[in-house]
Parts: C-alpha cells; sequence; structure tokens
C-alpha cells in the first residue's frame, strides 16, 4: 500500500525528476510524428536508416536542450537544429527544410492549442500545474499526439502534399523565407505565454487565438498555391512563345524546301546523269544537314519534351548554338513525366552540360553537338547524353569537376563542380565522362529508386 501511495504521491504533485524521465520517450514519439508531418506533406522519399538516424538525432538534442537550455532558449535551439538535421540527413534544400519545420511546428503548436485551454477548464487545474505534475501533463500529452497522428492519417490518405516549393524563383524563396521566420518567431512567443497564462485568458479569447493561427497556415498555403499556379502559368507563357518562335522557323524551312524542291531533283538528277558520286555525296551531305535542322525543329515541340522548363531550356540552347554555327543534332526517346530524380536538379546538370557543350564545340572547326534523352529499358535507366566536338585532347576528365578548374579565363569553374554534388546527393544516378578523338561525351545515368 505505501508503494501505491508513493507512486500517487509523486505522479500527483509536482515532480521535475519524473517529469525528466517522461520527457525522453516523449521526445522520441514528438520527433517521429513531426518526421511523419513533413514526409507527408513535402513528398521527401525517406528510408529506414534516415529516419532512425533523425528521431534518434533529433530527440538527443531536444533531450540535451531541456537539460541544459533555459526556456524559451531552449525552444528556439530544438527548431534551428531540427533544421540542420533535416538538410544533412534528407539532402534537401535548406528552404525546403525551414518550410518543413515551421509547418510541422505550426500544426504541432495549433492542436496544442485548440486542446490546451478545455483541457484546464476541464479538470480546474492552473497551467502551472500542467507544466509540473505528470498526471495532467501525460494525458494532454497523449492526447495532442493522437490527434497530430489522425491529422497525419488524413494527409496521407488524401494526398495532401506540397511539392512546388523547388520550382520557386529566388524572390519568391526569400519572401517566403522572411514569412516563415517571422511564423516561427511569432509560434514561439505565443506558445510561451499561452502555456503559462492560459489560465488566466478565457476560453472565447483562447478560441479566437487559434483561429488566428489557422488563418496565418491558411494564408500560408493560399500563398504558395497562388506562387506556384504563377510560376506555372508563367512556364507556359514562355513555352507557347517559344514554339511559336519554333513553328515560325519551321514554317520557313518547309516553304524553302518546298519552292527548291524542283531545283533539288534537277541537281541530283544532274550529279546522276555524269555519273559524279563523289559530288552527289557531298551535295547529300549537305542537304541531309538540312533535313536534320528541320527534324530538330519538330523536336523543339512540348508535345514531345513534355516539361515546360525542360523544353524552354532546351530551346533556349538550341537557338544559342545555332547563333555560334553549331550544328545541333537532337533524339528525344523519354518521357520526362517519369523521370526518376528531381526536375530541378535534372535541369541544372543539363544547363550546365550544355554550356560546356557549345563552349568547347564553338572554338571547333567542326562544330557539332549530339543531345540524347533515352529510356534504356534494358539496363532499368535513363539516359541523357551530351557529346561535342573539342580541340583539347589533353584535358583531365577527372581534374574537371575539381572546384574552380576551368580551361577559360574570367570563369569560376564551378559548372561541374556542382554537378558532381548533385551526381553525389543522389544515390540513383551517375555521371560517365568520356572522350575519344573526336568528340567529348558525358553520360548521365538515371536509375530506378525501386
Amino acid at each position: 500500500m505505501e508503494i501505491l501511495n508513493n507512486i500517487w504521491l509523486a505522479l500527483s504533485t509536482p515532480n521535475e525528476t519524473l517529469l525528466n524521465i517522461i520527457f525522453i520517450p516523449a521526445a522520441l514519439v514528438e520527433s517521429y510524428l513531426t518526421l511523419l508531418l513533413f514526409i507527408s506533406i513535402f513528398n521527401i522519399p525517406a528510408n529506414n536508416r534516415q529516419k532512425f538516424q533523425y528521431v534518434i538525432l533529433n530527440s538527443v538534442i531536444g533531450i540535451l536542450n531541456m537539460i541544459f537550455i533555459s526556456n524559451p532558449f531552449n525552444v528556439i535551439l530544438n527548431y534551428f537544429f531540427e533544421i540542420l538535421i533535416l538538410y544533412y540527413i534528407f539532402k534537401i534544400s535548406i528552404f525546403k527544410s525551414i518550410s518543413a519545420i515551421i509547418i510541422s511546428g505550426l500544426i504541432f503548436n495549433l492542436t496544442g492549442a485548440l486542446i490546451l485551454n478545455p483541457y484546464l477548464t476541464a479538470l480546474q487545474i492552473s497551467s502551472a500545474e500542467l507544466a509540473t505534475i505528470p498526471i495532467y501533463r501525460v494525458p494532454y500529452i497523449l492526447i495532442m499526439y493522437l490527434l497530430i497522428g489522425i491529422i497525419i492519417f488524413i494527409l496521407r490518405n488524401k494526398n495532401l502534399k506540397i511539392n512546388f516549393l523547388d520550382y520557386i524563383d529566388s524572390h519568391t524563396k526569400r519572401i517566403l523565407l522572411l514569412n516563415f521566420i517571422l511564423g516561427i518567431i511569432t509560434i514561439i512567443v505565443q506558445s510561451i505565454l499561452g502555456f503559462y497564462y492560459i489560465d488566466k485568458v478565457p476560453i472565447a479569447i483562447t478560441f479566437l487565438g487559434f483561429l488566428s493561427f489557422l488563418l496565418y497556415f491558411a494564408l500560408n498555403i493560399y500563398t504558395l498555391t497562388r506562387a506556384f499556379k504563377l510560376i506555372t502559368t508563367t512556364q507556359k507563357l514562355e513555352s507557347t512563345e517559344e514554339y511559336n518562335n519554333t513553328l515560325h522557323i519551321l514554317h520557313d524551312n518547309v516553304r524553302g524546301f518546298k519552292h527548291d524542291f524542283d531545283n533539288i531533283v534537277t541537281t541530283i538528277g544532274g550529279y546522276i546523269k555524269t555519273e559524279d558520286i563523289e559530288g552527289l555525296k557531298k551535295y547529300y551531305s549537305q542537304l541531309e544537314d538540312d533535313c536534320q535542322r528541320v527534324n530538330n525543329l519538330y523536336l523543339l515541340n512540348p508535345s514531345v519534351v513534355n516539361n515546360d522548363g525542360i523544353y524552354n531550356l532546351l530551346t533556349k540552347k538550341y537557338y544559342e548554338a545555332e547563333s555560334k554555327d553549331i550544328k545541333v543534332n537532337i533524339t528525344f526517346l523519354l518521357d520526362l513525366s517519369t523521370l526518376n530524380m528531381k526536375i530541378y536538379e535534372f535541369a541544372r546538370i543539363l544547363g550546365i552540360l550544355l554550356d560546356n557543350a557549345i563552349e568547347a564545340s564553338s572554338e571547333c572547326e567542326e562544330k557539332i553537338i549530339n543531345i540524347i534523352f533515352k529510356n534504356d529499358i534494358k539496363n532499368y535507366r535513363q539516359l541523357l547524353i551530351v557529346e561535342n566536338t573539342y580541340n583539347n585532347p589533353n584535358v583531365d576528365t577527372e581534374k574537371i569537376f575539381e572546384k574552380g578548374v576551368s580551361g577559360k579565363e574570367d570563369h569560376t569553374g564551378l559548372g561541374l563542380w556542382e554537378v558532381r554534388k548533385l551526381v553525389k546527393k543522389n544515390k540513383n544516378i551517375n555521371l560517365f565522362t568520356s572522350k575519344d578523338d573526336k568528340y567529348f561525351t558525358q553520360q548521365l545515368e538515371i536509375y530506378n529508386k525501386n
């Protein structure tokens, strides 16, 4: 009986030691729920090893902060370390890391604010008693975790995701980041004030505060959605403008072929009659170049290159190469909607490889770039191959990827260094670099994740 009395006394009276012990499993559960929240909302790929690393590391840091750092500074440090842990373990952008932690924190705080005043009112206790007495604290935490679990279940079943942050331009990111930082400061301040003074505030005011948080959250989601729609619309307008330009050029080329058709046939006939096979071969080679150009223009079509961003990039680089008298051959046999890597990273790599190819081939006597997109079903991979003529047979295919290495004056040498960083970041991606007497080749290999 005495043991039971001691247990009851420990649970029903202020007991900081017991609360600290309870905080250890609570930290693990909260870290896991936070993990499920942000991977559900932001569709972040996560294997079991990454999940385990995040939960353990985040829990340990949270416990240490609670023991050694006073409130509210430990809360601020927790958010800071959560962002860093998310950034380094899951290899996502710092902007996306901040967004994920802030939105997850906002959901936790909204849920806590929703149940806090009704909970205190129902048990007729003060916020101080809730903060110090285990028998009141534990049920409150369990109720909050249960509601968070329900939210995660709804998010997963309704497939509610934010998957467009990587496409937002830098200016919009800065605005949203400032908004998020102000939001997290507001959350921290309001949470602390609410927890310690909630029993002195009427339920109506508490409900109003909850609505304010909810409106802030809804406004942020609405802003993100509008920003994404604006970006998508801008990309589509750019694609339409580029495609119209391509159609005009294609139309002029077809009209030119139609106008010259009789002359072409007559010229071929002349070579045949005189049995000038060498002359015919030379003429056919020149004619084939024009036919290839028309074929390239046909491929520069949004229905073929089925991603607005990649279409705009490819079209821009094609015309840039043409302005430097570079012959560009394009083979496009890939559905970009099934690409097994982030389209944002793919675009960065493609842009850098094409810039380098244009620069290298522009200095050659024979200026050629071959661009191949294809699906290698047999080897479960997708391929991007960029090969170009070059005039430096001594180029080191390893050294060119080092930071600051460039064969050009006034060049930073960061392009291929950035490419290698992106390749290392993705375990299902390889970049194979080779050269022969004529072509310098970069082959990006994207393997299926499953």
